[in-house]
């Protein structure tokens, strides 16, 4: 009985929570245009696999009861189902409440802009310095250890795509309030160029140097966060274990950045990074095949905290190929769990800010709480 009434509880209060949120602000975005005129290219790639084209909605609110009582009895009475919910530890909305999205004037985070040495990693590895942004929870103590979210922009932007660089930032609007609200643990965020090469700050290079960000990543953008910021990495210079403190990692993206959080941060860099979040992944994506190969492969010593994926249905850039890339994992690999560190979402959207900040949302109410 007792679970019953927990469980009926608590869908009543994701149905009110439906009702009330509104619709979050919507920005443009050059990546549909750049990103329809490269899928030409890799239409018969082997990175794309029109067999695994078909779609299949994972609609979490079909775990919620609708008003009628007879299909809600019969929902409660449902052992498996009950179950399942048990499993989940956050449920992903599809809208952000309309308080996150209100800049706080008091215990607010702060951004600072960097800038790294690195390499021409497409070109000829000559020295190289590159931007990033990073984003430092209210009360930010070096005497305190913090989780890091490396999170990437899309084909078209940069550093600042995401719009952290700014006290007008959505994503540290968003992140100030959950801090705020207890929700979340305080986590640093780091906005880095994701094109590693020479010619980073054009945004209509060649955009194959995106593949080559893992490099990057490892040898010199962890490495200067870990030195210059209060991580749980044990710095040294001369070298240390990165793989000690993967569970404090994440990386999450946009569109090519989704890409990279799932061909470089799952299929590449697992044994230091261990939570994944992928929003509207862009069509060079790697196949359940190739994604669960790595897996089960290279990584098979290694899990996955947890890997979160969102997509607009409306969005004919990136669904078709993102949802046959990963709807198929679970099956593939024994890593992953559907609803329990496994989420595929599909929201009302295209190839926009408002799938991707919602993204966000969603996936900063799941990272390092396991």
């Amino acid at each position: 009985m007792k679970k019953i009434l927990t469980l009926l509880l608590f869908s009543l209060i994701l149905l009110m929570t439906a009702c009330s949120n509104k619709e979050a602000t919507t920005e443009d975005t050059s990546d549909d245009s750049e990103l329809t005129e490269i899928i030409d290219d890799i239409a018969n790639d082997s990175v794309i696999n029109n067999d695994e084209s078909a779609i299949v909605e994972n609609n979490l609110t079909d775990l919620v009861p609708d008003s009628n009582l007879e299909e809600e009895s019969t929902f409660l009475a449902n052992d498996e189902a009950i179950n399942e919910l048990k499993d989940i530890d956050y449920i992903p909305v599809d809208t952000i409440p309309e308080e996150y999205l209100v800049a706080r004037t008091d215990n607010i985070g702060t951004i600072e802009k960097i800038t790294y040495n690195s390499k021409d990693y497409f070109g000829d590895a000559s020295e190289i310095i590159k931007p990033a942004n990073v984003y430092l929870p209210y009360n930010y103590d070096e005497g305190k250890q913090y989780n890091v979210l490396y999170l990437m922009h899309g084909i078209g932007g940069n550093e600042n795509e995401w719009g952290m660089h700014n006290d007008s930032s959505r994503i540290k609007i968003i992140m100030d309030n959950l801090i705020y609200n207890g929700e979340i643990e305080p986590f640093i965020i780091v906005t880095p160029n994701g094109r590693s090469s020479a010619d980073f700050a054009n945004a209509s290079s060649d955009y194959n140097s995106f593949y080559l960000f893992g490099k990057e990543l490892r040898d010199d953008l962890i490495p200067y966060i870990d030195r210059n910021y209060s991580t749980y990495a044990d710095y040294d210079e001369n070298g240390y274990d990165l793989t000690k403190t993967r569970n404090h990692r994440a990386m999450a993206g946009l569109s090519m950045g989704g890409m990279q959080s799932i061909n470089i941060g799952m299929c590449e860099s697992l044994d230091i990074i261990s939570y994944i979040g992928a929003f509207s992944s862009a069509p060079t994506t790697n196949t359940s095949t190739v994604i669960s190969e790595k897996l089960n492969g290279e990584f098979s010593d290694f899990d996955i905290s947890y890997f979160y994926n969102i997509c607009g249905r409306e969005d004919n850039v990136a669904i078709a190929s993102a949802s046959a890339a990963v709807l198929d994992l679970p099956k593939l690999t024994d890593k992953l769990t559907d609803q329990k560190n496994f989420i595929w979402q599909e929201v009302s959207g295209g190839h926009g800010f408002d799938v991707w900040y919602l993204g966000f949302y969603n996936f900063a109410n799941i990272v390092f709480k396991r």
